[in-house]
C-alpha cells in the first residue's frame, strides 16, 4: 500500500495573529494543491503546526509582562480559526503544549543525534545584555546580519535565510536597547560539515528551485556552519543533556523535527514524495535542518519545496474606509470572505519576487467576482426561474458557438488541472484560466440570449442555458481548490456534491427537472 503524498507548510510562531502577508505565503497555496489532490482521488496528508516556543513569544510576553504560555496559547488560537475561516484545512496541526507526547518525542529525537556524536558541545561568544542579566539569542536580539548586510533578528536572517548566531554585528538587546556584549557561552550545536557529502548528494537530487540552490551552494562553498540548537534560557523545551540544565532546545530545530512529529515518524513508513510551502526567510529550516536531521539517521526522505518571497505590506496603502489599518486575516476575512481573499493572495503570490498588498487591488478582486462570475450567475439563474419555473430544461446543451467553446474549455480544463498539479504548480495561471471560461460563458450568454425572441417560438433558447449550466456544473470542480466556499454554496444550488475532479467530464449539467435553489445572496465572496 503506498503512503500518501504529505504535504506541509511553515509553523507560524504564536506570537501574533496570522495577517494578509501569511495567506499570501505557504498556507493558501498548500491548501490549494491539497484540494485538488484530494479531489482527483489520491491520498493527501496535510500537516503543519504552530511554533509554541518561538523566541519572538518570549519577548512579546516579556513586553507584555504576561507568561509566554498564555501569549502562545491565545495566538494559538486565534492563528488556528484564521486558517478554518479562510479555508485552510490541515489534516494535523502539531500544537507543541498540547500534543501528546510531543515534548518526550522530540528530547528523544535530540539525545539520538547527541548519542550519535551529530549533536556536540561547542564554547563560542555570544551577546549578552547586562542590564536584563540575559543571554541574547534569536528575538532577544536584533543587529545586522554578516551574511548581507541588512539589520534584523538573530538566529536565522529573513533576508538571506542564513544562520547568523553570534554573528551578529552591533547586537542589540531586543527589549531594553543596550549594547549586547559579547561572552563566551557553552552550548550544543550540530555541525554541518560532516554531512557534507550525504546534503550536498541530497540538494543536487532534490531539484531545488534556483533560490534555495544558490542557498545551499553558497553554504557548501563557504563551508556548512555549526547550527545552535540550544541556548540557555526559561521558555521552551528543556535539553535532556546532562551537563546543560536551563538550557532550551531551538525553536528553528524545533520547527524543523516539527513536520516528522506531524506526520508521525518513527511510527510508519515515511512517505514516496513530500512537498513543502514555504516562505524564503524560514527555509533553511527546511532546506538544510530538516535533511540534516534524517540523512544524520540514514534517511534520505524525497522533498520538493514551493518557496516564496516576502509579500510587503504598506499600512498606509492597507487602510480601510474607516482609516485604520486592514492587514490582519481575521478583519480582511470579515469584510471580503474567503473566497475573495484567497483568490486575491493567489493572483498576488509573491512567487520569484517580492510583491506588495494593496487595498484598492483587493477591492479590484471582489469587483470581479461580483461583476463577472456573480453577475453571469444571476442571469443564469433568473433565466431558468422564469422560462423554466426554476427547473433544469430538457435539453441537450447547444447554442450559437456551443461547439467551438466547448473544445475551448476542454483545453481550459486540461490547463487548469496542469495548473493545479505539483509538476507545474501555477495557482495563479489557474485563477486566470478560470476567468477567461467565466468571461466566455458571459459572452456566450449573451450571444444566445435573442433565441428566446425567435417568432417561431420553437424552444432553441433552452439548449443555451442547459450549456450555461454545464459550465456551472464544471465550476464546482473547477473552482474549488481556489473558492471553496463558494464552488461550495454554487453546487448546493445546482443540487450537486463540490469538490470533483478536475477533468472536462465536469462539464455537464444538473439532470433534467432538477429543481435549482440558487443562494439569496452572491455565490463567491460577499
Amino acid at each position: 500500500m503506498s503512503t500518501p503524498l504529505w504535504i506541509t507548510a511553515t509553523p507560524p510562531d504564536s506570537d501574533g495573529e496570522l495577517h494578509i502577508g501569511h495567506l499570501a505565503g505557504p498556507y493558501v497555496a498548500a491548501d490549494v494543491l491539497s484540494r485538488h489532490l484530494r479531489a482527483d482521488g489520491q491520498s493527501v496528508l496535510f500537516t503543519t503546526g504552530t511554533a509554541d516556543h518561538a523566541d519572538s513569544v518570549e519577548v512579546r510576553a516579556l513586553r507584555g509582562g504576561r507568561k509566554p504560555e498564555e501569549v502562545a496559547a491565545g495566538f494559538r488560537t486565534a492563528i488556528t480559526a484564521d486558517w478554518l475561516r479562510s479555508g485552510v484545512e490541515f489534516d494535523h496541526v502539531v500544537q507543541p503544549r498540547r500534543d501528546r507526547g510531543y515534548q518526550r518525542w522530540l528530547q528523544d529525537l535530540f539525545l539520538d543525534l547527541y548519542a550519535k556524536d551529530v549533536i556536540a558541545p561547542r564554547t563560542r561568544l555570544l551577546p549578552y545584555c547586562e542590564p536584563c542579566d540575559r543571554w541574547l539569542y534569536g528575538a532577544h536580539v536584533t543587529g545586522v546580519c554578516p551574511h548581507c548586510g541588512t539589520r534584523g533578528d538573530g538566529g536565522l536572517c529573513h533576508t538571506c535565510a542564513r544562520p547568523n548566531d553570534g554573528d551578529l554585528i552591533d547586537p542589540v538587546c531586543s527589549l531594553c536597547g543596550s549594547p549586547g556584549r559579547p561572552r563566551r557561552c557553552r552550548r550544543l550545536y550540530l555541525p554541518l560539515e560532516p554531512l557534507r557529502e550525504l546534503l550536498a548528494d541530497y540538494w543536487r537530487s532534490a531539484g531545488l528551485p534556483p533560490r534555495l540552490a544558490v542557498l545551499c551552494e553558497g553554504l557548501i562553498e563557504d563551508g556548512l556552519p555549526d547550527v545552535a540548537v540550544g541556548h540557555p534560557g526559561d521558555w521552551g523545551v528543556p535539553i535532556p543533556v546532562d551537563g546543560f540544565s536551563g538550557h532550551r532546545i531551538d525553536a528553528c530545530f524545533e520547527a524543523a523535527a516539527m513536520h516528522l512529529f506531524g506526520y508521525g515518524y518513527d511510527k510508519k513508513p515515511l512517505p514516496e514524495r513530500t512537498i513543502h510551502f514555504s516562505g524564503f526567510g524560514h527555509s533553511f529550516c527546511h532546506v538544510v535542518l530538516l535533511p540534516a536531521i534524517l540523512v544524520a539517521r540514514g534517511v534520505k526522505l524525497p522533498q520538493e519545496i514551493h518557496v516564496n518571497e516576502t509579500y510587503r505590506i504598506d499600512v498606509e496603502d492597507a487602510r480601510g474606509p474607516d482609516g485604520k489599518p486592514m492587514v490582519w486575516a481575521l478583519d480582511l476575512l470579515t469584510e471580503f470572505g474567503s473566497d475573495t481573499l484567497r483568490r486575491h493572495v493567489l493572483q498576488a503570490r509573491p512567487l520569484g519576487r517580492r510583491t506588495d498588498f494593496r487595498r484598492d487591488e483587493l477591492d479590484r478582486t471582489r469587483q470581479m467576482l461580483d461583476g463577472t462570475w456573480n453577475s453571469w450567475l444571476t442571469r443564469l439563474f433568473t433565466a431558468v426561474r422564469e422560462e423554466c419555473a426554476g427547473r433544469v430544461p430538457d435539453a441537450e446543451p447547444g447554442g450559437d458557438g456551443w461547439e467551438a467553446l466547448r473544445r475551448r474549455l476542454h483545453r481550459a480544463a486540461e490547463d487548469v488541472r496542469e495548473a493545479y498539479g505539483p509538476e507545474a504548480f501555477d495557482p495563479r495561471r489557474a485563477v486566470a484560466i478560470l476567468d477567461e471560461v467565466v468571461r466566455c460563458a458571459t459572452d456566450f450568454g449573451y450571444v444566445n440570449v435573442f433565441e428566446r425572441r425567435r417568432p417561431s417560438g420553437t424552444a432553441r433558447h433552452l439548449a443555451p442555458l442547459m450549456a450555461q449550466l454545464a459550465v456551472a456544473s464544471a465550476l464546482t470542480s473547477w473552482a474549488w481548490p481556489v473558492m471553496p466556499e463558494g464552488a461550495g454554496r454554487l453546487a448546493q444550488a445546482l443540487r450537486l456534491a463540490p469538490g470533483g475532479p478536475v477533468v472536462p467530464e465536469a462539464l455537464a449539467p444538473p439532470a433534467p427537472g432538477t429543481r435549482l435553489a440558487p443562494p439569496s445572496g452572491p455565490v463567491f465572496g460577499f
